[in-house]
């Protein structure tokens, strides 16, 4: 790993001459306060007329969301022009691993406070993964040579349908496969969400009493298990009456003492989560939690500042009022998006200063296939780890970390060694996953995380080539 050299400090005197200038160099970053706006959805053509109270429907909500080109010129009419939608199709035809689906309140906070253009939407954070074109990815590296459709192998390590136990402690139940609204870098695109053109999905084929039922029977038997992220999709496609029954089912496993659920919606689909029927069962099981001792929390999943809004911080503030312990974030480093320190900053205040959200993780985005134009290398996770320290408060700063395959989460300044020119860290883990039982070695052996090709120095680029030429027939 190729190590920093120290830069040499030179002492100043202690008091400069008085008529000496006194420059200011000002800061990296420089804080300013921004309170959260709804933006107003009345700028676009389709929705022209609808009022405050369709707009904070959760129902209405779901039956407008975008999950197509047609519904997308409804509501855009002529503020982008048909050069977009044709790189859209382009994209839909052959390239994008997860079908459209993008409630109202996401689209809304796309190009939010200026004047919408074909232009401006093309550049817009939100719009770059929530509604990818052909023209955002590369051409050169569409995938990594070693992208694979489950990057990180949870369907390898699931112990019952859905219920993936790749860490000694902690167990991810997938109840579902589908959510309100889908990532164009969802790591699960090999079960989540529709088939496309691109990827013909894999299907959960249990009933969910019976999926479910397997997820508690494993868990009563091994006690080792204390953790459980519920999950999917997303928890806020479950029917209430169903997860609510899930969710105090764990709490009756007298060895179960952490229970997160995972719902991008709290940000998508935030009026889902104001509900009353929600909020009041979120409150029955929040107050079971509490009297058992065990730490319910939610987990989010915002990538900009601009998906933060005042619905987002009453549905996080109503949470955290009927007792869930915590709303934490866990976005993902994607260029285009979010991939400076500036936007992981802003994002960070609003989510801790404005939202009630705890910036919580940044994971690199993994490797799955057309995704190389999102991922950033290793070294530029250090550097931006290293750019966001010391502004905000310790507890709220967030860590980057590498989902590395076979491994799971590392911070992204734990590897053991570092090919810059041909962009492979290896990585070595403490622990066995439920799939290497009887694998000696496992704790021994490093583990390969690549980056991507493009942001390679020519040389390593030319061994890649090499490499790809070299597996042809």
């Amino acid at each position: 790993m190729t190590q920093t050299q120290p830069v040499e400090v030179i002492p100043q005197p202690r008091h400069a001459p008085a008529s000496a200038p006194q420059p200011t160099a000002g800061q990296p970053y420089e804080y300013r306060r921004r309170p959260l706006v709804e933006p107003d959805w009345t700028r676009f053509p389709g929705w022209r007329h609808v009022t405050r109270e369709q707009w904070e429907s959760a129902q209405w909500q779901r039956v407008n969301c975008v999950k197509n080109i047609k519904q997308l010129r409804t509501v855009l009419g002529d503020l982008v022009d048909e050069t977009f939608y044709a790189d859209l199709e382009a994209d839909q035809k052959a390239l994008a691993t997860m079908s459209m689906l993008v409630p109202p309140q996401m689209l809304n906070t796309m190009v939010p406070f200026e004047p919408m253009s074909t232009e401006a939407f093309l550049a817009d954070p939100v719009r770059r993964y929530m509604i990818p074109v052909a023209s955002d990815r590369r051409t050169d590296w569409p995938s990594h040579p070693y992208a694979t459709r489950d990057s990180l192998h949870e369907h390898d390590m699931w112990v019952a349908e859905g219920l993936t136990h790749r860490y000694p402690t902690k167990v991810l139940a997938e109840l579902l496969s589908t959510c309100p609204q889908y990532c164009g870098h969802c790591t699960r695109m090999d079960l989540v969400g529709n088939s496309t053109p691109a990827v013909d999905k894999l299907k959960l084929t249990l009933k969910p009493v019976d999926r479910y039922d397997a997820h508690i029977n494993y868990l009563k038997t091994h006690p080792g298990v204390r953790d459980v992220v519920v999950s999917g999709g997303d928890v806020a496609n479950v029917p209430w009456r169903n997860l609510e029954s899930y969710l105090m089912r764990l709490l009756e496993i007298e060895t179960i003492r952490d229970i997160r659920l995972a719902t991008k919606a709290l940000m998508g689909l935030p009026q889902h989560w104001l509900q009353p029927d929600v909020v009041e069962g979120l409150e029955r099981v929040a107050r079971t939690a509490a009297r058992r001792g065990v730490n319910l929390a939610i987990h989010t999943h915002v990538n900009h500042a601009q998906s933060l809004t005042p619905l987002v911080a009453r549905a996080a503030q109503t949470a955290l009022e009927v007792g869930v312990r915590d709303v934490r974030n866990q976005g993902v480093l994607m260029r285009g998006v979010n991939a400076s320190a500036p936007d992981l900053l802003d994002l960070c205040f609003a989510l801790q200063g404005e939202a009630g959200i705890l910036p919580y993780y940044f994971y690199m985005c993994d490797m799955i296939p057309n995704a190389e134009h999102w991922r950033v290398p290793v070294w530029h996770a250090h550097q931006l780890q290293h750019d966001i320290m010391g502004y905000l408060p310790g507890y709220a700063t967030p860590r980057i970390v590498c989902d590395v395959p076979f491994v799971g989460k590392r911070w992204v300044h734990m590897l053991t060694e570092y090919d810059r020119e041909r962009g492979i860290s290896y990585w070595t883990k403490n622990y066995r996953t439920s799939i290497e039982s009887e694998d000696l070695e496992a704790l021994n052996r490093r583990f390969a995380y690549y980056d991507p090709i493009d942001t390679l120095p020519e040389s390593g680029q030319a061994w890649w080539v090499q490499q790809e030429t070299a597996t042809l027939p």
